[in-house]
């Protein structure tokens, strides 16, 4: 199955639909996307040009295998940084597509599609600290990342 998802206004996603394979086959029998957005034009009335492919097993602008979960040894599957969600943006410049900016001090990874905090990735979690099964929260007040502990 070929997953597409369909542009809104501002390029936002606000649908993914999933198409045969079949369905997006050139004439020489190779798939291409420009057939699938043709197809998904005459059947859903809405412009060729507002949908992009997307991969389902791509994620952070690498690919997994969909039935191990481990990244597949073919990384030229990797598509559009993101498989493409509601709300999501599609960037057509650097080809990908991402979540909402989840704070106003971090930075979209244009290879990625990943955004990041100013200091980088969480610290990591010491054994202790999972199994109370806390995590870190980024406090963009301070413009760090806060330990939190759930009360049991």
């Amino acid at each position: 199955m070929a997953h597409f998802a369909k542009l809104g206004s501002n390029s936002k996603v606000i649908q993914v639909l999933t198409l045969d394979n079949k369905d997006m086959l050139d004439a020489g029998g190779v798939e291409d996307e420009a057939v699938g957005q043709q197809y998904l034009q005459l059947h859903n009335n809405w412009p060729a040009q507002m949908w992009i492919q997307t991969s389902y097993n791509t994620r952070g602008g690498k690919h997994y295998d969909n039935s191990t979960h481990e990244l597949s040894a073919d990384q030229s599957k990797a598509l559009r940084g993101n498989y493409a969600g509601i709300g999501y943006t599609w960037d057509e410049d650097n080809n990908i597509f991402y979540r909402q900016k989840p704070f106003a001090s971090w930075t979209l990874n244009t290879t990625t599609g990943i955004w990041h905090s100013p200091l980088g990735d969480a610290p990591a979690l010491t054994p202790e600290q999972i199994a109370t099964r806390s995590n870190y929260r980024w406090n963009e007040s301070t413009q760090v990342w806060d330990l939190f502990t759930p009360s049991l």
